[in-house]
């Protein structure tokens, strides 16, 4: 089930909220959160959000279905936001810099009898959400996710067409 806010009709109130237990069938929800975006920019930002809500469905509520994901969602101007909190115990997110090198190793550590093929698999949805979206910050608990990208018609072209 999807429960969905109403769109804003002030200014001052311009978030829509989306609400859904935890569910890997994401693609009705990614449809929700695009589609006030520009065309052009869909197939970048699904995979980004598609990362994000995999994450927080998977790592963060553990698939349980009794365990929901909120995103909110707003635009100002040509900035789009999204923010998405999962009821999981959180992680301690990894920083900017050398991102690749710390989500490998972090992995590592933590999970030595996993093989080969599984280490080159973890943190890549973390490193596919730095890529796409302009900025990303998590809240202290590792459990909320705020993204933004911004799409005007002038700056850079789309990762992913």
């Amino acid at each position: 089930m999807i429960a969905i806010s109403s769109r804003p009709r002030q200014v001052c109130q311009n978030w829509v909220t989306i609400t859904f237990a935890s569910t890997l069938y994401l693609c009705p929800i990614l449809d929700l959160l695009l589609a006030d975006v520009p065309k052009k920019w869909h197939p970048e930002l699904r995979l980004g959000l598609q990362e994000a809500l995999v994450n927080a469905t998977r790592h963060g509520n553990n698939l349980d279905p009794t365990k929901t994901i909120l995103v909110r969602f707003s635009i100002v101007e040509d900035y789009y936001w999204w923010q998405i909190s999962d009821q999981g115990s959180g992680f301690q997110p990894p920083c900017r810099p050398n991102l690749e090198q710390q989500l490998f190793a972090d992995h590592s550590e933590k999970y030595t009898d996993y093989d080969y093929e599984d280490e080159k698999e973890c943190g890549r949805g973390i490193y596919i959400i730095y890529q796409v979206f302009d900025y990303i910050e998590w809240n202290s608990k590792g459990t909320e996710l705020i993204l933004c990208k911004y799409a005007r018609n002038n700056s850079r072209l789309p990762l992913v067409t």
